[in-house]
């Protein structure tokens, strides 16, 4: 009796049918460009998160691979925000209140000349009449970013 429970284990180990949780696969979250993104949040009265990050930066990369990944961010920006990126060191030309800007001086004006480092998520909060322009600058894991999610939701009027 005791040989068929060793083989039972060894069974379940060796065949990968352990008693792990399922999983599921964690797709990339779907970012739009500044011109489609801005436009889109004013129109949805909807929160933008502007990620700036750069293709050096190395945090940048974990935090798509690790916050922008989880299930739980994910539902929250999709729910309440419209996510852009924006690397402001492409030769692109954008459009911020009928003003064209290339994209370190796009990233000097909503920054108000305060950008720190990589990553930043800036926030174009809708307020009324009014546009709220917060940062957020440094690597946040999952939980931290959900509660600054939370933070920048409690703003919107």
């Amino acid at each position: 009796m005791k040989l068929l429970k060793i083989f039972v284990v060894l069974a379940f180990y060796f065949s990968g049918t352990s008693f792990k949780p399922v999983v599921k696969p964690i797709e990339d979250l779907k970012w739009v460009s500044w011109s489609n993104g801005f436009e889109l949040a004013q129109k949805k009265k909807k929160i933008a998160l502007i990620d700036c990050y750069t293709d050096w930066c190395g945090w940048c990369k974990v935090m798509d691979k690790k916050t922008y990944s989880d299930d739980g961010v994910q539902r929250k920006i999709y729910a309440n925000f419209i996510p852009i990126k924006l690397n402001p060191e492409l030769n692109e030309t954008y459009t911020y209140q009928g003003k064209q800007y290339n994209g370190q001086q796009l990233l000097a004006l909503l920054s108000n000349n305060t950008l720190s480092g990589y990553p930043t998520v800036i926030f174009i909060i809708p307020n009324g009449k009014t546009n709220l322009i917060e940062m957020s600058v440094g690597y946040s894991d999952a939980a931290q970013f959900s509660k600054i999610l939370d933070e920048k939701l409690a703003k919107k009027k």
